[in-house]
């Protein structure tokens, strides 16, 4: 576990820190906030401070342990396989919090503190959140509650009204930018930065690897689709046919933003329906996590793309 934070990072660990350190810090937090803006490493250096009583030397020690996820003391739960190993759950059960209560009741090994981290909370499915709420209602001593979560909106109010809320939001550019330059990067960083919104944990994704190459893939292949250069049916093959699939179906959403945004309010009917589209495009982000075929998600998606292309060529030709 690296103990260097990002700028942002920092602002929020010292924020907690001084709740802390004046005993305001609840026994149940929700780091909420982005997805990729270090949510899970600001509750690993929070933790190795709690875990190890304020003792440097003790919390030098956790720190390994904490990295490797073998803290005793520590308790992680987020997506486990299902029965028959197959594939990932895509919730938080029942059974898992159970367990953690049962964890959480004993006697701390290293310490007089035990920490659990539930990352990603939005994944708590009904009966998990239920389950959840009597240990959130009965906090024992020394016992903490760390909820990550990117979609906190997800979790019941029960539980969100519960915890401690610590924000993340996005950093100003100049601060991310900075910090891009300081992971080594150099060209593209300002095109990274804009095409990820402002994100700098998705900007530095994407530079680290072919994230930029795969968004101008994805959007070259939209507008071949819609000028009817390219078959819808042969591009939903390609994108869904290795482990990439949502994140084309992400940089596809945001060409559909883009082309959005560009419009302005020239055109209102083809804003709804490119709004349209960009949720069908997150909806179906989400289809394949399921069991449904990623192809047919993926062409159903496209063919879309290419009909309301039609539509509107057939809309200006008319006029």
């Amino acid at each position: 576990m690296s103990t260097a934070l990002a700028p942002w990072q920092q602002r929020i660990h010292d924020q907690a820190m001084a709740s802390l350190a004046a005993g305001r810090l609840g026994h149940a937090l929700l780091l909420c906030g982005p997805a990729g803006l270090g949510k899970r490493a600001v509750a690993e250096q929070l933790a190795a401070y709690v875990l190890s009583g304020g003792d440097p030397a003790a919390e030098a020690r956790n720190r390994p342990l904490i990295a490797a996820g073998t803290h005793p003391d520590l308790h992680l739960v987020g997506l486990i396989p299902n029965r028959e190993g197959t594939r990932m759950r895509t919730e938080i059960v029942i059974e898992q919090i159970r367990e953690l209560g049962q964890q959480l009741a004993l006697t701390p090994q290293y310490g007089s503190a035990q920490v659990a981290i539930i990352d990603p909370a939005d994944a708590l499915n009904t009966a998990a959140c239920n389950a959840l709420l009597k240990t959130l209602e009965e906090p024992a001593p020394g016992r903490y509650l760390w909820l990550v979560s990117s979609r906190p909106g997800r979790l019941p109010a029960t539980i969100r009204s519960r915890c401690q809320r610590l924000e993340f939001r996005l950093p100003p550019r100049e601060e991310s930018l900075a910090w891009l330059a300081s992971r080594g990067h150099a060209a593209e960083v300002a095109e990274a930065l804009a095409a990820a919104r402002g994100h700098p944990g998705l900007a530095d994704e994407w530079l680290r690897g072919d994230g930029l190459g795969l968004r101008r893939e994805v959007g070259a292949d939209l507008d071949a689709i819609a000028s009817g250069r390219a078959d819808p049916l042969e591009a939903a093959v390609r994108w869904a046919g290795d482990e990439r699939a949502a994140e084309r179906l992400a940089h596809a959403a945001e060409h559909a933003r883009d082309r959005a945004a560009a419009l302005g309010l020239t055109d209102p009917d083809r804003l709804h329906k490119l709004a349209s589209w960009f949720d069908d495009a997150n909806r179906a982000r989400e289809l394949l996590r399921s069991t449904v075929r990623a192809d047919l998600v993926v062409a159903d998606l496209l063919l879309a793309w290419r009909d309301g292309a039609r539509a509107q060529a057939g809309k200006g030709e008319n006029r």
